[in-house]
């Protein structure tokens, strides 16, 4: 019978395994994102096992795809075939005979109605006026940011353009100029300059977390304000979250979504620009959202609304979180440091206080403080 196998971006080198010539799909991390026909993209779905002797899927889809942190590999799925075989090649080194088997009786790989949860979440209090600090953004000026600015060579990618181009200019340069690998351990420096090192050294990629910081020390270096913000879903226990950019544009005058690790905008109908609340907002009321055409995960697997909007980060625009201080070097971890974060969330949230926490890390000696805000107001006020 005829095995149809398509191939994404790159056509992996083929092995010969008991007789058989198998397709091999090469890897640097073990984690592996799954689709199933037209369902959205699962992130981390698969765990690569070099050890088995035989990885099995079983699927009761017409199509599957396997994406890698390097390639990927579809397979139509013909019942009648029932098993299409394939090796996964981990490191140039670790191979794992992995094998795509049919089975009607396989449960459903249909997403979790996370766009229905966040529905039932648009209420805030614009009458909350509990304490919460002034957000404040760290000068171009400073020596550190100088530094990335001319280390860096940012005015050269920022471009001569206007500030939007610039935005997306930067944007781009971070998406494509370092791999997000979200089961990365994070380095002990955390800024711009150390972050690309470690990863041009090792060869390595960095979480969402990582991309966002570096852009948000970029946009700083250049005069641009930014912040990075944590998305999160209800739950307070939870395996992924997301991290992007709310960079404000003056020439708008508005708050707007920068996300490095999809290369991704969002617009409305009208192709004008949005922000984080904005597109929360027209989750919550079903009003027309336009990602750009061009938003990708790692180069290899491109994004649709439904996935990357309706699905993963409806899951994760429940609640918000961002650092009071927008500045260089935030996360890097030393004794006697003072970290203070505002988590907005709805009414409806699972933990609504205490309002304002503080706790100092044993491990690290760093003193953080936690406010929680329903107003949205506060959270997404314009920067002075």
């Amino acid at each position: 019978m005829k095995r149809t196998i398509l191939f994404l971006l790159l056509f992996p080198v083929t092995i010969t395994f008991a007789q058989k010539q198998l397709k091999i799909v090469k890897a640097t991390s073990t984690s592996v994102d799954i689709k199933d026909d037209n369902y959205p993209v699962r992130k981390n779905a698969w765990t690569v096992m070099p050890k088995e002797k035989l990885d099995v899927y079983t699927t009761s889809a017409k199509k599957v795809t396997f994406y890698t942190d390097k390639e990927s590999i579809s397979f139509n799925v013909d019942p009648k075939v029932g098993e299409y075989d394939f090796i996964i090649l981990v490191n140039g080194t670790d191979t794992a005979r992995t094998q795509v088997k049919y089975d009607a009786k396989a449960p459903s790989r249909k997403p979790i109605a996370y766009l229905d949860t966040l529905q039932k979440a648009g209420k805030y209090n614009l009458s909350d006026r509990r304490e919460v600090p002034v957000f404040t953004y760290q000068s171009m000026e400073n020596p550190n940011l100088v530094r990335i600015r001319k280390e860096l060579r940012l005015d050269s990618i920022a471009g001569k353009g206007n500030e939007l181009s610039q935005i997306f200019n930067l944007m781009h340069w971070v998406h494509n100029l370092i791999r997000h690998d979200g089961n990365s351990d994070n380095p002990n420096l955390k800024n711009a300059i150390e972050l690309i090192r470690v990863c041009r050294e090792q060869n390595r990629g960095v979480n969402c977390r990582m991309l966002a910081t570096v852009l948000n020390e970029c946009y700083l270096a250049m005069g641009i304000t930014s912040r990075y913000i944590t998305c999160m879903p209800k739950e307070t226990n939870f395996d992924d979250c997301h991290v992007i950019n709310m960079v404000y544009s003056k020439d708008l005058s508005k708050w707007i979504w920068i996300d490095p690790t999809f290369n991704s905008y969002v617009m409305d109908e009208k192709g004008n620009l949005l922000g984080i609340q904005e597109v929360r907002e027209r989750l919550v009321k079903g009003m027309p959202l336009v990602l750009n055409a061009d938003a990708n995960w790692n180069r290899t697997a491109l994004q649709s609304k439904e996935y990357y909007l309706q699905t993963y980060m409806a899951k994760n625009l429940y609640r918000l979180e961002t650092p009071v201080v927008s500045q260089y070097d935030t996360e890097t971890w030393t004794s006697g440091k003072e970290v203070a974060y505002v988590e907005l969330l709805p009414l409806d949230g699972i933990v609504q206080g205490p309002q304002k926490r503080e706790s100092i890390n044993q491990k690290t000696g760093v003193k953080f403080i936690n406010y929680k805000t329903n107003n949205p107001e506060l959270f997404w006020t314009t920067p002075r």
